[in-house]
């Protein structure tokens, strides 16, 4: 009987790195990896998302994510989960509706890796907003993992340091 496929959660500030870390690592195990739908949806609709858009966004990554599990092999790696969607929204709307919060809390991965803002910020069009912001957030998501009981490891470094990281955690939790 084959091993169930682990989901690893990627999750970080803006300019972090993860959609890079998230590639390396699904090129790597060679498996799958879901993309930040929230960078397409910036990218189709020329604008960030409003508060009530928050919620479309958070089901359309687990939608992805249902899909690539198919292709996966081990490990689904996840460019961010419903928990930053919510951190996000609590950040820039200053509530979470009640829908994206449940989904939050009630959507939970196997392993959760978090980008160090380390990386020198690269702005990117309408998405990303300033190494301050990033900075902040990185704090709030720490919190919000700790509060939450959360596991979680801490990446820094370049891409393959990251991935020696990443490789070196996953070994541990699976023997």
């Amino acid at each position: 009987m084959a091993s169930p496929t682990l989901r690893i959660a990627l999750l970080g500030a803006e300019s972090t790195g993860k959609s890079t870390l998230a590639a390396a690592l699904a090129h790597h195990y060679q498996t799958a990896w879901v993309p930040e739908y929230l960078r397409e949806f910036v990218e189709v609709h020329q604008r960030t998302p409003q508060a009530h858009e928050q919620i479309l966004i958070a089901r359309t990554q687990i939608a992805r994510e249902d899909l690539a599990i198919m292709q996966a092999n081990r490990y689904l790696f996840c460019d961010t989960t419903p928990l930053m969607t919510a951190l996000y929204s609590e950040f820039y709307f200053g509530v979470v509706d009640a829908p994206l919060s449940e989904l939050a809390h009630a959507h939970r991965y196997d392993c959760t890796i978090v980008a160090e803002p380390s990386n020198p910020w690269v702005a990117d069009g309408l998405q990303r907003e300033s190494d301050n912001v990033r900075q902040e957030v990185h704090k709030r998501l720490l919190r919000q993992l700790d509060s939450e009981q959360i596991a979680y490891l801490l990446v820094a470094g370049d891409t393959g340091d990251r991935v020696e990281q990443v490789a070196a955690y996953l070994l541990k939790q699976n023997s």
